[in-house]
């Protein structure tokens, strides 16, 4: 997406990577926004862009990666809901609707958006098909990149 070339170093948590490139062993990382934004609102950290395709209501004046000059590059966070292949349909209609009736609700709307999330719902046709293209998307980025799996460790 961003045509550059980098080294992937593991972390099992954020807060470690982010205490890494605040204390220069690493140059850079790409953490969720609600988990660095009171280093960056410190001084401590500093923040070029978001990879998302609109700005964020927590930062709006960070700018996307579109417009800090990477045209085409958009990585979300995303959740979703899955249920084991076969549920019947009437079942996961029953627990889509669910879902969807307590997303649409004030009381969500508002704990997600003080944690920077939006809220979206779609039907599990569209959620489907979602999770196809991002499929599809970062095949694509690995197959480009040359990714590799390094398993011997």
């Amino acid at each position: 997406m961003a045509g550059i070339n980098l080294v992937h170093v593991p972390y099992k948590a954020t807060a470690q990577a982010t205490l890494d490139v605040i204390g220069g062993q690493i140059q850079l990382a790409f953490p969720s926004l609600t988990s660095v934004l009171p280093h960056v609102k410190a001084r401590r950290l500093k923040a070029y862009s978001i990879t998302t395709e609109r700005r964020s209501p927590l930062a709006p004046d960070l700018p996307t990666m579109a417009e800090a000059g990477v045209p085409g590059y958009q990585a979300s966070i995303w959740n979703g809901l899955l249920v084991p292949a076969g549920t019947p349909k009437p079942i996961v209609t029953r627990l889509n609707q669910a879902v969807v009736d307590l997303l649409k609700s004030p009381e969500a709307r508002d704990r997600y958006a003080a944690v920077g999330a939006e809220v979206l719902y779609s039907s599990p046709a569209e959620f489907d098909a979602f999770i196809r293209s991002e499929m599809t998307k970062w095949a694509k980025v690995i197959r480009v990149a040359g990714i590799r799996i390094d398993l011997a460790r």
